[in-house]
């Protein structure tokens, strides 16, 4: 199937060609129709399957019809698309810009840790499409810059990913203010309770799209895991970058002192490397993630909130320095890797007191990660170990630490 058996109008064909692309992928065959048709539609889908030219192609061509047939104030704010980080925004925002290249729509991203000054004004000229995080988007609103009442496509992004991050509360908040009657958008990588209670409380009869099964991890990734002490990480980690066939490595820690830390030590054995966390000014940030696409920086260091709109096609492996508390954490990280179809490389470590987040991993995944054996950092016994906290602990003692430490984690990044 090529996007023009998907009842796509020229223009945006014409911005698709523009960029190179005449074939979808699964998601954007199977969600495209639908919301051409006005559906509400819930869209289950990894990262890196292309789900945001899902809704944002449907979404331009919809738009652009209405204004044609009169139906749609000018440059009023008629459509919502609400993602939890601001990288992830300024992605949605360049995918906007590509392919409503030749279409009269405006658009505009807002985000915190700006100024908002340059964000009101574009507001103020008129915006048709707005690309939001909860926070800054519910500032604007509180002070009367923003009105969402004339929203007709409402997307909620990676809605797993605010609820890792503790937005939910903001979420309902705005989708208090929310029009009652307008089309509605969910997509999220993964289907934990409470987002299938928040995806009911907003969807009208929706269309269920689902191009993998939750929390399963794509095949093509090669994944790996070394048992190690935690001091010997630093130095497993060089010694795993000598391989010269790691083109790029996106690493992943916890913490963002520890981002820090790393990337200087990565440096300090001749290995160009940047960090990237929530304390990083937002222009260290795009400075810093330009630099590792365009490969002047081989490695970057990143928490799970800096790295979460990371899309990069050609970056080959992820390494998990430290494995996540959240198994659905995990999911999120290797989706870095693979981009457009490629194949990836997720490597993680794994010292004692990780062993049973690799258990929780290995349940979610329903897969045993194949261990590296009989390596120079290797900790010995770790495997007999992590078999037997895998027959011990059950699912519902994994929901309780997830539920007790997901917070306290994902606030660090």
């Amino acid at each position: 199937m090529s996007f023009n058996d998907l009842q796509l109008i020229e223009p945006v064909l014409q911005a698709l060609g523009k960029e190179g692309y005449t074939n979808p992928t699964p998601i954007q065959e199977k969600s495209i129709p639908v919301i051409l048709q006005k559906r509400d539609l819930l869209g289950c889908a990894q990262t890196g399957t292309g789900k945001t030219a899902a809704f944002v192609l449907p979404i331009l061509q919809l738009m652009y019809e209405g204004k044609q047939n009169g139906d749609q104030p000018d440059h009023k704010i008629k459509a919502l698309i609400l993602t939890p980080t601001r990288e992830l925004a300024i992605q949605i925002g360049e995918s906007i810009r590509s392919y409503g290249h030749f279409l009269p729509l405006r658009h505009h991203v807002i985000f915190g840790g700006v100024s908002q000054h340059s964000q009101v004004q574009a507001i103020r000229r008129g915006v048709d499409i707005l690309v939001a995080t909860p926070g800054r988007l519910l500032d604007l609103m509180q002070q009367g810059y923003i009105t969402l009442r004339d929203i007709q496509f409402f997307v909620l992004d990676e809605a797993d990913r605010m609820l890792d991050m503790g937005f939910v509360h903001d979420v309902k908040r705005i989708i208090t203010r929310l029009p009652s009657k307008r089309q509605t958008l969910f997509f999220s990588a993964t289907m934990p309770n409470e987002i299938k209670h928040l995806a009911a409380m907003l969807l009208n009869n929706p269309v269920k799209v689902e191009v993998t099964p939750p929390a399963t991890t794509v095949d093509m990734i090669q994944q790996s895991i070394y048992y190690t002490e935690r001091h010997n990480k630093p130095a497993l980690l060089v010694h795993l970058l000598k391989d010269e066939s790691i083109e790029t490595a996106l690493v992943f820690t916890q913490m963002k002192h520890a981002a820090d830390k790393l990337a200087r030590m990565l440096n300090n054995n001749g290995i160009r490397t940047e960090a990237i966390h929530g304390n990083k000014a937002q222009s260290a940030r795009q400075k810093a993630l330009e630099n590792f696409k365009n490969k002047r920086t081989r490695v970057l260091v990143a928490t799970d909130i800096a790295a979460r709109g990371i899309d990069i096609d050609e970056m080959t492996h992820v390494i998990n320095f430290e494995l996540p508390n959240v198994p659905e954490t995990y999911v999120h990280r290797i989706g870095r890797t693979r981009r457009a179809g490629a194949k990836g490389v997720a490597i993680s470590f794994c010292d004692w007191s990780e062993k049973i987040f690799l258990s929780d991993i290995q349940k979610l995944i329903r897969k045993t990660l194949p261990v590296v054996k009989a390596h120079s950092f290797d900790a010995p016994g770790m495997h007999d170990v992590i078999q037997a906290t895998n027959s011990f602990y059950g699912t519902s003692s994994r929901n309780a630490r997830t539920k007790k430490h997901s917070r306290a984690f994902t606030q660090r990044g």
